[in-house]
């Protein structure tokens, strides 16, 4: 008899051994392993259901009731199949970064990578934008007649128009703003103001800031999920950060803009919760987080997210004091300038549901904006959220915790989720129907660090390229 065997040994193995049940977990996550490209795939299937049943439902009530106010629901485009100049480009971006992205956001030092990020994400979002062609595409976007530019006169003395902002919200009231002026607060518009002034004006102009500016969210991102999981996931979502079909709405609206502010305000504070600077780089985080509640009222949600920042960070406290310092700077600087934020928003819900708002269905919304969040960020996002929330199950309660022990993937999960979470209270809200493509993507940046998860990122890339490809080809997207 072997003596290295106890010699009550169970007759049918050794599972009564010590270590016995890590190895029956451990031959547990291999089938789970094995299942889970099937699971993704089922994902993928369910959230192409739900744009189906999006499109189809919408359609109907849409030629019935005329209440949905989109051409092509769940979207806010119509059916327009088209070539552009920027079509070339939009194609050659796209198969280099899967060919290579992948490869180079292994290699490339870090620093080369996060200007890499930046600047291959702004082709991306300039190709897109230009397939519309230049008028369409950029310069004219922010010209529209709901759009920041047209009330650019209006504002010559920026404190007297900050103090009257509050009484041109509601639509009876007298000169009453056009509808995106009106639907958030003046820091927006001031920032097309002083565009202006600096000698930037026109469409052309702000249609190239917020591509620009839009496409610096990925970097931030990616500093974030360094500081926060770890510089391998980092390096494994770039390329999907850069390809996403998100770039489509980027291109040229100011929501990209706002979407790249709320990112670096996390992304400071990441560093300031981790890193050996908290007093510089959190003051700076909460300068931008205070910015981004003067730039949409809905961004406020990214008290969520910072939130989750907050619990991840190891030292989360030390940082607060300069978080705070800094989050009072813009409410305050607004507020003693004239603007009520409070008023505002008291107003805008009242001129919101003055309007289409009141008239869109609540019970179709509901569940179609997150069809139209399923677009924006691809299929691979959907397959990485599905591996995101069986990460979050398997950590379980030890996951809230102490989360700042927990190992990088289960870290970058929790983030996600916050982000998932911020933007189910937003869907909840009933302020958001419709145009949620572009509306929510501050917070759809936070959902495609998930594809990090995802084996064979090439083949998900390829999915990722042909959708964005796809949308912007078929329809013509509008606000």
């Amino acid at each position: 008899m072997n003596r290295d065997l106890p010699q009550d040994l169970p007759p049918d193995g050794p599972r009564d051994l010590p270590g016995a049940p890590h190895l029956d977990r451990c031959h547990g996550r291999r089938l789970d392993r094995r299942r889970d490209p099937l699971l993704d795939l089922g994902a993928v299937l369910a959230a192409a259901l739900l744009v189906t049943a999006a499109a189809l439902v919408g359609t109907s009530i849409e030629r019935r009731h005329h209440t949905l106010f989109v051409r092509w629901p769940p979207l806010f485009a119509q059916w327009e199949p088209h070539l552009g100049p920027g079509t070339p480009a939009a194609l050659a971006v796209a198969v280099a970064v899967v060919a290579y992205g992948p490869l180079l956001a292994r290699r490339l030092p870090w620093r080369a990578l996060l200007w890499a990020s930046w600047g291959t994400a702004t082709a991306w979002t300039f190709s897109l934008a230009l397939v519309d062609g230049w008028q369409r595409g950029i310069a004219g976007r922010l010209t529209a007649t709901n759009e920041y530019l047209t009330v650019i006169d209006r504002f010559h003395d920026i404190p007297a128009t900050l103090r009257d902002f509050t009484h041109h919200i509601v639509s009876h009231s007298p000169a009453p703003w056009p509808a995106h002026i009106a639907g958030h607060p003046p820091g927006a518009t001031v920032t097309f103001v002083l565009l202006d002034r600096a000698g930037l004006a026109g469409g052309g102009w702000a249609g190239v800031w917020c591509i620009v500016a839009g496409a610096a969210a990925p970097a931030a991102v990616l500093v974030a999920v360094r500081a926060l999981a770890a510089e391998e996931l980092a390096r494994r979502a770039a390329p999907f950060l850069v390809l996403a079909p998100a770039a489509v709405w980027v291109g040229a609206s100011a929501d990209g803009y706002f979407a790249a502010v709320a990112a670096w305000a996390v992304a400071l504070l990441a560093l300031a919760v981790t890193g050996p600077r908290p007093r510089a780089t959190g003051f700076a985080a909460g300068l931008l987080l205070g910015l981004t509640a003067y730039l949409s009222y809905g961004l406020t949600l990214f008290a969520v997210i910072a939130a989750a920042v907050l619990l991840l960070g190891s030292r989360r406290l030390r940082p607060l004091p300069y978080v705070l310092a800094g989050l009072a700077v813009v409410p305050l600087l607004f507020t003693l300038l004239g603007f009520n934020w409070w008023e505002g928003y008291r107003l805008l819900v009242t001129r919101y549901y003055e309007g289409v708002g009141g008239v869109r269905p609540y019970g179709y919304w509901v569940w179609a904006n997150l069809a139209c969040t399923a677009l924006i960020v691809g299929p691979a996002t959907v397959a990485g959220l599905r591996r995101t929330v069986a990460t979050a199950v398997r950590e379980g309660p030890r996951a809230l915790r102490r989360p700042h022990v927990l190992s990088p993937e289960p870290r970058l999960a929790l983030l996600a989720l916050a982000a998932l979470l911020a933007l189910l209270a937003a869907d909840l809200s009933g302020m958001s129907k419709a145009e949620t493509e572009r509306i929510w993507l501050p917070f759809a940046m936070w959902s495609l660090p998930t594809c990090a998860f995802l084996p064979r990122p090439r083949a998900w890339l390829t999915a990722q390229a042909t959708l964005a490809l796809l949308l912007n080809h078929l329809l013509l997207t509008g606000w």
